[in-house]
């Protein structure tokens, strides 16, 4: 997801390496933390690969350097954005990455086709607990520890199915997506939220 990341940043604009930091911790930092340790190795090794390239800061001040993408690296962007991986679905960090960048494919269809695998993914009935094969739900539950860890993934898992579905039916436009009213109608699978 670091990889991803950076070259959907350099997508962006080609910036410094401390700009770059900055947008990456923002980005991914609250849940797992960035540090120079694993940024600047990446950067080494997408740069060795071809996907990016550092040049000497033309402005010179505080940067020495500047990051751009190259081709490869577009190319590279964009065929991770297609096809994520199955963790990169259903791994809710992960995805949001992925998410962030998303509107970098230039065809819709590749972009609802990503958010239909995530619906797919968040509508299959699941839990943090089980009693043999079945879903435990947080009626279930007489930890309230436990049961407010279902209840809020519930609620999130049925705030985020909704937008899903309202970007998919083409009922909101683009600029209001993140927007989304609460649902107005219970899921069937609601109460079984996504770990």
């Amino acid at each position: 997801m670091l990889d991803l990341a950076i070259l959907g940043f350099l997508a962006e604009r080609p910036l410094p390496g401390h700009e770059l930091r900055r947008r990456v911790s923002e980005l991914m930092g609250y849940t797992r933390p960035m540090s120079d340790g694993s940024l600047y190795p990446a950067i080494k090794r997408l740069a060795a690969a071809g996907l990016l390239e550092r040049r000497a800061d033309p402005a010179g001040g505080a940067a020495r350097y500047i990051l751009n993408i190259t081709a490869a690296g577009r190319a590279d962007l964009l065929k991770r954005l297609r096809t994520p991986a199955d963790h990169e679905i259903s791994d809710f960090t992960r995805f949001f990455t992925v998410l962030a960048f998303l509107s970098l494919l230039p065809d819709v269809e590749e972009q609802h086709a990503v958010l239909r695998r995530r619906l797919e993914f968040l509508e299959a009935p699941a839990s943090f607990f089980y009693e043999g094969d079945r879903p435990l739900r947080a009626k279930d539950m007489a930890d309230p520890y436990r049961r407010g860890m279902l209840l809020t993934a519930r609620a999130i898992n049925r705030a985020e199915r909704t937008w899903l579905h309202q970007v998919l039916d083409g009922d909101q436009p683009a600029a209001t997506r993140a927007e989304a009213d609460p649902p107005t109608h219970e899921n069937p699978s609601a109460d079984q939220p996504r770990r």
